[in-house]
């Protein structure tokens, strides 16, 4: 329930056209509404708060600190309440909602590719896909469920193992063509997982501190994009790269994969398991790692 002061949005619009125009008529005007309504809503607003939000000089209005103030939350809460909106007019002619956080580079390169086959399947279900690169608390963030490595599952979590992480080294053949031998190539860093050149070269003479020299990138994207530019060599899952090892914008400088011992799964609430779009989609997520592309 809205408290006798809170002020509606009728009188926020009001407040930030006068701040923008300067004058009630003007206001009205880019409002589409009367002079005399814009007046009534400012004074309106003024009562509720117990303040003056304006000065009146020469027929011109000057915004009071407390104007300055309560303008920059109300141009934030107003643009707030227009992408909510909007978000929920993207859902129109559909009867479920799901909301999935997913790793940002696993969605771009794994996921989104084939979700039109998800859709096909599921036209009742509209999605909302969020990047996320940390654990989701789902009692607080705005999804459903999660596509994400199965260590970042929570407690009162269901994790679903949907495939184990194999790793490649790639690099672009222009590096290949120049270094030849990958001990010698600039070795891409990713922030987030600073030990994996480092374990993938364990047991081999070449120093660690080596291994930690080159650019440091926050996620895999960033990583994958920088090896395509020819700044070094990559070591990144391979289902993020099948389609760069394939057309010849990458390749393989070293014949081993290895296993990281990572896997990604579908985690979501325990309280979720009978959401029947969580249940359709975790079947076709299932389907999708058994037939493959």
């Amino acid at each position: 329930m809205r408290s006798a002061y809170t002020p509606s949005v009728q009188e926020l619009n009001a407040l930030i056209a006068c701040a923008q125009t300067g004058t009630t008529s003007a206001a009205g005007m880019a409002m589409n509404v009367t002079q005399s309504a814009v007046s009534r809503s400012i004074k309106s607003l003024e009562d509720k708060l117990g303040v003056l939000l304006f000065e009146r000089v020469r027929q011109r209005l000057h915004l009071t600190d407390a104007g300055r103030l309560l303008v920059q939350d109300a141009e934030r809460i107003l643009a707030q309440l227009d992408q909510s909106a909007r978000t929920v007019l993207a859902f129109s002619g559909t009867k479920q909602v799901l909301r999935v956080a997913v790793l940002p580079t696993f969605g771009q390169a794994w996921l989104i590719p084939r979700l039109p086959r998800f859709q096909a399947a599921h036209p009742e279900i509209s999605l909302h896909i969020g990047a996320e690169l940390g654990r989701i608390d789902f009692a607080r963030d705005p999804y459903d469920c999660a596509v994400q490595r199965e260590e970042l599952s929570g407690g009162d979590t269901v994790c679903v193992p949907l495939m184990t992480e194999r790793v490649v080294a790639v690099a672009a053949p222009s590096v290949t063509r120049t270094f030849g031998d990958i001990t010698s190539m600039p070795l891409l860093q990713q922030s987030t997982r600073p030990t994996m050149w480092q374990e993938w070269f364990e047991g081999t003479e070449v120093e660690i501190k080596t291994l930690l020299r080159g650019p440091r990138f926050d996620h895999f994207g960033m990583v994958v994009a920088a090896a395509k530019a020819g700044m070094g060599a990559a070591l990144v899952p391979e289902v993020l790269v099948s389609e760069e090892l394939v057309s010849g914008a990458l390749e393989p400088v070293f014949a081993r994969r290895g296993l990281t011992g990572a896997t990604y799964a579908l985690i979501h609430p325990a309280d979720r398991m009978e959401n029947t779009a969580v249940s359709a989609f975790r079947a076709w997520l299932e389907r999708e790692i058994v037939e493959g592309p």
